[in-house]
């Protein structure tokens, strides 16, 4: 319904933000990355919006880029993740920082975020892995040199142990795919 707001910054209240639009002030709760980016008060800023309408709330969330409010809304998709966790994330992690701890399945980052659990943080990383690298343009970039490390967990997950793997992994020619790579190592570790 609201997809973009311009105008005034009038109020900052951590996470509140109260953005004045031709004399009509609208409260918009922000992640802690955007919070700490605004203007000083009484300065325009253009924030990307999303809205939330519940049976008790009509709340309004601001992101400065889209790459926030997309990643945003890819969480808030999650099953038993609302809106006040996804802005918890967002305000804890950049989009980039959640982008490669999704790549490399990294619950221990999400686990450092306040309000995220160890159950929640792999709930997250086994919903969003394939997802969020789609909705985010930024994701390419860091999905493409972590073969090493889908190659390595695919051997640990079918019995190899770490040294095993890493020993595999040095043999194989660089820039090799995932799949590729999987079946040169079980080759050179059938040997």
């Amino acid at each position: 319904m609201i997809g973009r707001l311009s105008g005034l910054v009038a109020e900052k209240t951590p996470p509140l933000l109260l953005l004045d639009v031709a004399g009509v002030g609208y409260e918009l709760d922000v992640p802690m990355s955007s919070y700490f980016n605004l203007p000083a008060i009484g300065e325009r800023v253009t924030l990307h919006t999303h809205f939330v309408v519940r049976e008790d709330a009509q709340i309004l969330f601001g992101f400065l880029s889209l790459a926030e409010r997309s990643a945003f809304r890819e969480l808030i998709r999650i099953s038993g993740v609302g809106p006040r966790t996804a802005l918890s994330l967002l305000s804890g992690l950049s989009v980039d920082e959640l982008v490669d701890s999704v790549t490399r399945q990294d619950a221990a980052r999400l686990v450092k975020v306040p309000g995220i659990g160890k159950k929640t943080a792999e709930r997250l990383l086994l919903e969003l892995k394939g997802r969020l690298g789609d909705a985010l343009p930024s994701a390419a970039a860091v999905q493409a040199g972590d073969a090493s490390h889908d190659i390595t967990q695919a051997l640990v997950a079918l019995g190899y142990n770490d040294r095993d793997a890493q020993a595999a992994l040095k043999a194989l020619p660089p820039g090799i795919g995932v799949s590729e790579g999987i079946k040169a190592a079980l080759r050179s570790l059938a040997r």
